[in-house]
């Protein structure tokens, strides 16, 4: 069936950093439309596999006929458990392509986005029972200055959680629109799409739980890939970006260090690239959404067991 999203991005980057054996198995955590997981199936033999992950329904649409591919309706933060359930454990490669899809930006339907009215829902898995107007207008005061401050890295926390509690106590704020209208007030001057892009950001990561599941991906990919297999992570804000950093470097995702006797580092990946790789302009203006990729990549060391 043909793809309902858009074109995958880094996508020659993210094969040579699977370094992929035509007999392996390996894990696309985030499938989406599936353009990363065909390219690395055309590389397989018919021994390889590929188990690919994907809460959205809306990824059902694109899963390719082929008997050597499995598709997870599962978030990866179950990574372990499915891939034991699925006899596919240990895995010569994970690819992790994290965000929000550029099909799920694009359905108004969805509340992703600032361009579009539409409900606030922003549930990247639809069965879910909370959505971005539940946040809104139940959380406490300080609930939200804090997830303002801590997944949207915006300034005046205070002033945007205030005008959201003023507007609430009038009537729920259940719309986009009147989400931008309650907020109107705290907009910096000609910094309006960056602004509301951060506030939607820190709803989107708290709805989703999106750093502890990330937190766990790491933390489970350690245990599923074999000794030389790798871990390829494209990120696209700060925060997941520093925590993937900070977890291929040291193991941990605060970035604590680790030393043994002879003063060098325990850590159970080695990161392959010292700094991320980046789109390249031709890429970021086919590719909106590779506009802020950064991609990284470690493999397991083979003397971490």
């Amino acid at each position: 069936m043909t793809s309902i999203y858009h074109k995958s991005v880094l996508l020659n980057e993210c094969l040579e950093g699977l370094l992929i054996r035509p007999s392996g198995i390996y894990v696309d955590v985030t499938f989406g439309g599936g353009g990363h997981t065909r390219a690395i199936l055309d590389r397989l033999n018919e021994n390889g596999r590929v188990i690919a992950f994907d809460q959205d329904e809306d990824a059902l649409q694109n899963v390719p006929d082929d008997k050597r591919f499995t598709l997870v309706g599962q978030n990866f933060r179950f990574l372990k458990n499915f891939l034991r359930l699925h006899g596919a454990i240990p895995v010569h490669g994970i690819l992790a392509d994290l965000g929000i899809s550029s099909h799920q930006i694009d359905r108004p339907d969805r509340g992703f986005s600032t361009r579009f009215d539409g409900p606030l829902d922003m549930r990247m898995n639809r069965n879910a029972t909370t959505t971005a107007a539940d946040v809104l207008n139940t959380y406490e005061p300080y609930q939200l200055k804090k997830i303002f401050s801590l997944y949207g890295e915006v300034e005046n926390a205070g002033r945007l959680t205030q005008l959201i509690v003023n507007a609430r106590n009038d009537q729920p704020i259940l719309t986009i629109a009147e989400l931008k209208e309650a907020i109107a007030g705290c907009l910096p001057r000609g910094k309006e799409f960056r602004y509301l892009a951060q506030v939607f950001q820190a709803l989107r990561i708290e709805i989703n739980a999106e750093m502890k599941a990330l937190e766990e991906l790491l933390k489970q990919s350690v245990e599923v890939l074999a000794p030389g297999g790798r871990l390829v992570v494209i990120s696209y804000h700060s925060l997941e970006d520093r925590m993937v950093k900070n977890f291929m470097r040291s193991g941990n995702i605060e970035g604590k260090e680790e030393k043994d006797f002879y003063g060098n580092l325990i850590r159970p990946l080695e990161p392959v690239n010292r700094k991320p790789i980046v789109p390249t302009d031709e890429e970021i203006e086919l590719n909106s959404r590779a506009r802020s990729a950064k991609l990284r990549i470690a493999e397991k060391s083979r003397i971490a067991e």
